[in-house]
Formats: structure tokens, C-alpha cells, sequence
């Protein structure tokens, strides 16, 4: 069984879509969602505290600046804007699919996790995330 959830995102952010897959995953087995891009990634991450995704946004800001930071004078792919070449850093940092068992419907998450899409370019996007969910049996 398979899908594509579209996220909208509108720049650097985790964009939290749990529910959506909730209500897809139906049945027993193993999902797996994969993003279609190689400057955004997925996470598995605390939803109860929006403090959470503040500090990941901004460590990851930290650990790796715009192509225009002096810190990064190295990167030569620089002509898509200077979020690119770091946005692919970052994906490359971060996981681009995630494998969660699904148990008669129910996401095995833990009571505080959630499942997000983090962006790491400026401008809007529409991400596809693929899924596939492989029944047991």
C-alpha cells in the first residue's frame, strides 16, 4: 500500500505530519516514508513542546551557515542562493526516510514523538514524502 503526503512549507521549520499519516496507515506492518528531495529531511522528533523544534532550527543554523558566512567561503555550489549548498549539507546530516512499525493501525511513536518534515531552504516548497506501508503476513 502506498501514498504521497505534499507538504507545504514556507522556509526553515519542522513541519509536524503525524496525523495525516495516522490516518492513512491502516493494518499491520512496517511503514516507511521517504521525502523526494535533497534539501529537506524527515525526523522523528518531540511534539509536546515547541521549544524542541526552536532549538533544532537554530543549532542547525549554527552548525551550518549560509553559503554567504565567511565560515563557509569553501562551498563552490553557491549560484541557487546561499541557503542551497547548506540545505544539502544539512540533508545529507539528517535522515531522508524513517521506518516506523505500524501495530492495527496504530504508529508504534512514543507518547511524545511526532513525525516531521524539516526544511532547510528559504523559500516555499511543496515536498512530496512517499509512503509504503508493507502489510505483515
Amino acid at each position: 500500500m502506498q501514498t504521497q503526503f505534499t507538504i507545504s512549507t514556507s522556509g526553515p521549520d519542522l513541519y509536524e505530519f503525524t496525523d495525516e499519516v495516522r490516518l492513512w496507515a491502516q493494518g499491520t506492518g512496517l511503514l516507511t516514508l521517504f521525502i523526494r528531495h535533497t534539501s529537506a529531511s524527515l525526523v522523528i522528533q518531540e511534539n509536546a513542546d515547541p521549544e524542541v523544534q526552536a532549538d533544532l532550527r537554530n543549532f542547525f543554523a549554527r552548525l551550518v551557515p549560509p553559503s554567504t558566512d565567511p565560515s563557509m567561503a569553501y562551498l563552490t555550489h553557491t549560484y541557487e542562493g546561499p541557503d542551497d549548498m547548506p540545505a544539502h549539507i544539512k540533508a545529507a546530516l539528517l535522515p531522508t526516510h524513517l521506518s516506523i512499525p505500524v501495530t492495527d493501525g496504530q504508529l508504534g511513536l512514543g507518547t511524545w514523538q511526532g513525525i516531521y518534515l524539516f526544511e532547510h531552504r528559504d523559500r516555499p516548497h511543496q515536498r512530496q514524502v512517499l509512503a509504503h506501508l508493507q502489510q505483515a503476513g
